[in-house]
């Protein structure tokens, strides 16, 4: 897909890979439409963008996904590609994981994809195709002790990602998955539980970190391609990057 001219949807565009997936595609020249759950975040990055829909939601509520995705179509007409970023972690070990916390954790990190793809996909059919991106995790390609609520969320959402790509193509509709690395954003500190553990591995990784541009140009490669999946974690951590 060629980005410019088109409408791109990005949840979780307040701050992180989705404010930096927001910038890039808008010097694609694409017109974006920006999701999240912080109004005065939305407002401000909207207006650095040359034509940008500013949409409160939570795309935990099917409800206000639905009503978001209308009010985008009021405004372009269309929805050509989507970026599924909207995420949260959780750091515990498997015997302290709280139940309703991870309860609430697949809720974002799963489910709120999904509803978002079953808003989107009907109106992509109408138009002969579309691309979405799915933001997953590279953390699922190892194990690490305390990871197991958040990754294993992640790691249903690859599959969710490959059925979807599957099932889509025949409609035009190319569904991709990218995993990142250690990305430098609010990820750490935005934890549903576990922060201290999270602050920790924070300081231990900096060094390795990505900064959110590096992931936002994998998203619009990814836009671009249609290709089933990309990571950009090093060999050494079970990734496809060299050196």
């Amino acid at each position: 897909m060629d980005i410019e001219g088109r409408i791109v949807l990005v949840t979780g565009a307040s701050s992180g890979i989705g404010a930096a997936t927001a910038r890039a595609a808008d010097r694609s020249g694409a017109r974006v439409v920006l999701l999240a759950r912080r109004q005065a975040r939305l407002d401000a990055l909207a207006a650095e963008l040359s034509d940008a829909l500013a949409v409160r939601c939570d795309v935990t509520r099917p409800q206000e996904v639905a009503d978001a995705v209308a009010a985008a179509v009021a405004r372009f007409g269309r929805i050509d590609a989507v970026v599924n970023n909207a995420g949260q972690g959780l750091y515990a070990p498997v015997e302290d994981i709280g139940i309703d916390a991870f309860r609430d954790l697949l809720d974002l990190n799963l489910l709120g994809p999904l509803a978002v793809m079953q808003a989107v996909v009907p109106l992509m059919r109408r138009q002969g195709g579309g691309a979405i991106v799915n933001v997953g995790s590279g953390a699922t390609l190892a194990t690490y002790p305390g990871s197991a609520a958040y990754t294993s969320s992640k790691a249903a959402l690859d599959m969710l990602t490959a059925v979807a790509r599957l099932e889509l193509a025949e409609a035009g509709i190319a569904v991709s998955l990218l995993q990142p690395s250690i990305t430098a954003t609010e990820f750490f500190g935005a934890v549903r539980a576990g922060e201290d553990a999270a602050r920790a591995q924070e300081q231990g990784t900096a060094s390795l970190a990505h900064a959110p541009e590096r992931v936002a140009a994998a998203i619009l490669d990814l836009l671009r391609s249609g290709a089933a999946r990309a990571d950009l974690v090093p060999e050494t951590f079970g990734g496809s990057v060299r050196g």
